[in-house]
C-alpha cells in the first residue's frame, strides 16, 4: 500500500510511529457530485461515467452494490484491478475477474489520479468515479458515491428505490457513524494496530457495536425497521468479509459472523437479494488481504476456510 508523493508513487506502508500504534485512514480529497439538473458540473448522463473498483475492498464493494440495485450497469461502466496490491499499488495485472481500464488505459491505478493532477500527494484509493467527458475525477468517497448513485440518474431511467429516505435520514445517520468507526473502519484499526494498546482500543468497540446489533435485529428485519436502507448495504461489506478474513486475518477473533444468529442470518438475506451475490467475489477478497499485506501476514498464505453457506435459508421474513 504506497502512495504518491508529488505525483511520484512510493512504495510507503502506513506510518503508525507517529500515532501510537493506530492506524489512521486518510480522508477522500476528490469530493465532487454528479446532479440531476447538471448544476454541480457534473450532469447525470448515461455513458459518461466511468467506475474504478476492487472486488475486494469492502469500500469500492459498496459503490457495486448501488450501481448493481439501481440498474446503472449499461449507463456507468466499470474496471476491476487485481486483488494483490503489492509495490506498485493497485494494478491491472491479467488475472480472474479484472476488467482492464478502456478509458484510460492504465496499468497502475496511481496513473488515473497523476492524469488529473500530475503532482497529486496521497493515497492511491478505490473507489474512483471518473467522468470520461472532462477527464478528471468527480470523486474517491464511497458514502458519497452510493448517494450519487442513489438518486442522481433516477430520471433517466434508474431502477426505483431510494435507499437514503428523508423519514429515516437522522437514524440512518446515527447508525452510520457508529457502524462506520467501529465496525467498518474499526477492523481495519484493530488488524492494522502496531501496539497492544491501540488494538485494544479498537477491537472492543468493534465487538460492542456487534452486540449490539445483533440485539436490534431481533426484533427489527433490517437496521431501520422494515425497508433496506444504504445503512445496511454499508454495514453488509464488512459483515460479509468478516468470518472469511478479519476474523483470522485482522485478529477479530472474539466471536465470528456466524456465532450472532441474527446478523449471520441478516447478511445471508442481504447476500441472497437479486444482484448481490454477483457483486461479491471471495478469490479476490481473501487473496487480497493474506496476500498483500506483509505486515499482518509474511508467509501470504491464503486459509483454505471458512466453509460459509451464504445460500442457506435466512428466516428473516417474520420481523418488521
Amino acid at each position: 500500500m504506497g502512495l504518491l508523493i508529488d505525483g511520484v508513487w512510493s512504495d510507503r506502508w502506513y506510518d503508525t510511529k507517529k500515532t501510537d500504534g493506530k492506524f489512521v485512514r486518510q480522508e477522500s480529497k476528490f469530493r465532487n457530485w454528479i446532479t440531476a439538473d447538471g448544476s454541480s458540473g457534473f450532469n447525470a448522463e448515461s455513458g459518461r461515467y466511468h467506475l474504478y473498483v476492487s472486488y475486494a475492498c469492502p469500500w469500492a464493494h459498496r459503490t457495486l452494490i448501488f450501481r448493481a440495485i439501481k440498474g446503472l450497469e449499461e449507463m456507468i461502466s466499470v474496471s476491476v484491478v487485481h486483488w494483490f496490491m503489492g509495490k506498485y499499488g493497485w494494478t491491472f495485472a491479467e488475472g480472474e475477474g479484472v476488467i482492464p481500464d478502456t478509458v484510460n488505459q492504465v496499468q497502475f491505478l496511481h496513473e488515473v489520479y497523476t492524469k488529473v493532477k500530475p503532482s497529486f500527494t496521497g493515497r492511491v484509493t478505490v473507489p474512483i468515479l471518473w467522468d470520461k467527458e472532462t477527464n478528471t475525477i468527480v470523486n474517491n468517497e464511497s458514502s458519497e458515491i452510493i448517494r450519487i448513485f442513489n438518486s442522481a440518474f433516477d430520471h433517466i431511467g434508474a431502477i426505483a428505490g431510494d435507499y437514503y429516505p428523508e423519514v429515516l435520514r437522522d437514524e440512518i445517520d446515527r447508525l452510520n457513524e457508529r457502524i462506520y468507526h467501529t465496525v467498518n473502519n474499526g477492523v481495519y484499526k484493530s488488524g492494522f494496530a502496531t501496539t497492544q494498546q491501540a488494538y485494544e482500543e479498537a477491537v472492543h468497540p468493534l465487538f460492542e457495536t456487534l452486540d449490539y446489533l445483533e440485539e436490534l435485529l431481533s426484533t427489527r428485519r433490517y437496521l431501520t425497521g422494515d425497508r433496506v436502507t444504504e445503512a445496511d448495504w454499508r454495514l453488509f461489506t464488512t459483515l460479509v468479509r468478516f468470518d472469511p478474513v478479519y476474523v483470522g486475518h485482522f485478529k477479530c477473533s472474539k466471536k465470528r459472523i456466524v456465532d450472532y444468529p441474527n446478523l449471520w442470518a441478516y447478511t445471508r438475506e442481504l447476500y441472497q437479494m437479486p444482484k448481490i451475490a454477483a457483486t461479491v467475489n471471495f478469490n479476490h477478497i481473501k487473496r487480497h488481504y493474506y496476500q498483500s499485506h506483509e505486515s499482518v501476514n509474511p508467509t501470504g498464505i491464503v486459509p483454505v476456510g471458512p466453509e460459509l453457506n451464504f445460500d442457506a435459508p435466512h428466516h428473516r421474513g417474520n420481523r418488521n
